[in-house]
């Protein structure tokens, strides 16, 4: 099987390809107020709205660092099919993948209730790497959040938007009635 692979801090971890729908460089995204901190925003994507998680605030409690190779990967969430949406998570150093067997991986040893999505871990040449389990990433309290935040977010910034070109039309028009 084939494992986009990626860090936080040292550490290694893979993401199965099959749930990766695409992977951006860093993009500017749309603050989501009231969100909790690992929550990193969202984004227009082909006219649907993203939300966006920084795994690396999720798992450590600080930001993913601002670098070339720090990408917003862009999953199949819960699971690649017809139902799923589309959801961004920020990941460092994702510039590489892994073909490894699922079954190689073993379990951790470790029961993390909050990190339910660490899933088991493989050992390879540079140490272990653990599998993050794209199904487990979110609650239901905060999946049921994030999509609805993030829809609600950017239809503000849209009608916003719409606004500032209606005055714009508006005063073209008032323009061009004054020169009449």
């Amino acid at each position: 099987m084939l494992f986009l692979r990626f860090a936080i801090a040292t550490d290694h971890y893979v993401i199965e390809a099959g749930h990766v729908a695409e992977v951006l460089p860093w993009l500017a995204l749309k603050r989501l107020p009231a969100a909790p901190a690992w929550v990193a925003g969202a984004f227009s994507y082909r006219g649907e709205s993203v939300p966006v998680i920084d795994l690396t605030r999720l798992a450590t409690g600080r930001d993913a660092p601002a670098r070339r190779s720090t990408r917003l990967v862009l999953v199949h969430y819960p699971s690649p099919g017809p139902s799923a949406r589309r959801l961004g998570v920020l990941v460092e150093r994702a510039t590489d993948t892994l073909r490894a067997d699922p079954a190689a991986f073993q379990t951790s040893g470790v029961d993390l209730p909050e990190g339910r999505y660490l899933g088991p871990v493989l050992d390879t040449d540079d140490g272990l790497v653990q599998w993050v389990r794209v199904d487990q990433l979110l609650t239901d309290e905060a999946r049921a959040m994030l999509f609805d935040a993030a829809k609600d977010a950017l239809a503000v910034e849209a009608q916003g938007a719409d606004e500032a070109s209606n005055a714009g039309n508006a005063g073209a028009a008032n323009a061009t009635e004054a020169s009449s």
